[in-house]
């Protein structure tokens, strides 16, 4: 049987699940690739992998998806590496640029514009009044900017929901077997984050012991799934 392909995102709030899923052994029953999460999607919209952890936006490009884990990349409160920054408050946003690595966190920066801030700024490539910016690109940058709006943060406090910025997502049938094998590879991951702060390289300006244990909430609990229906409503609404 051909092993499935897998696509992961090569960010640091991702390697917990790549610790797991190399530690447990499970690496050697599927093909793994690490992608941006904008080229996770594409892979996973074009059949090119299986089983992707994909921005939640893509699943409204994906046919027939198929969740097929119970860990997510989420978050409870600020999750301080996805925000947009800006030298203006958001009533004076004019001008707005995207990123380029996102398809979640853009639309998700354009559903608060219109329904929260009811602020409608204009979407441009050059330079912009403000601008989004996801994952390790993000780590130490808040002090560069006057406004720095924490879209988990800003998500909650418009809807009183937490936030899935991102789940593993399957284009065809998984097998139930499969997915708590999975299941068990990335909670082995999550369970040793104290083995993972160890191999990455420390910042004076980002605490990644505060980031893997704190921000980045990676149960995909009830209410992520409805925070996950909501958000995608809003999407189709733009």
């Amino acid at each position: 049987m051909n092993k499935y392909k897998v696509s992961a995102i090569s960010y640091t709030n991702t390697k917990p699940f790549v610790y797991g899923i190399i530690n447990s052994g499970f690496v050697q029953k599927i093909d793994l690739n690490f992608d941006v999460p904008a080229d996770c999607a594409y892979k996973l919209i074009n059949n090119q992998v299986d089983i992707g952890i994909v921005p939640v936006a893509a699943l409204l490009q994906i046919p027939n998806y198929q969740i097929v884990s119970d860990y997510c990349i989420g978050a409870i409160g600020p999750v301080n590496s996805v925000f947009i920054f800006s030298n203006k408050p958001v009533s004076e946003i004019k001008t707005l640029r995207l990123d380029l690595q996102s398809r979640t966190s853009n639309n998700l920066a354009r559903v608060l514009f219109k329904n929260y801030w009811k602020v409608n700024p204009e979407i441009v490539e050059g330079e912009a009044d403000a601008f989004v910016e996801i994952g390790d690109r993000t780590f130490g940058k808040k002090d560069q900017f006057l406004y720095c709006y924490d879209l988990a943060e800003e998500w909650i406090r418009f809807t009183g929901l937490p936030f899935a910025f991102a789940v593993w997502a399957a284009n065809k049938p998984v097998s139930e077997a499969f997915v708590d094998e999975f299941n068990a590879a990335l909670k082995f991951g999550l369970d040793h984050r104290a083995e993972v702060l160890k191999e990455l390289t420390p910042r004076a300006d980002f605490d990644f012991e505060d980031y893997l244990m704190n921000r980045i909430d990676y149960d995909l609990s009830t209410r992520k799934r409805e925070a996950i229906n909501l958000y995608l409503d809003l999407v189709k609404a733009l």
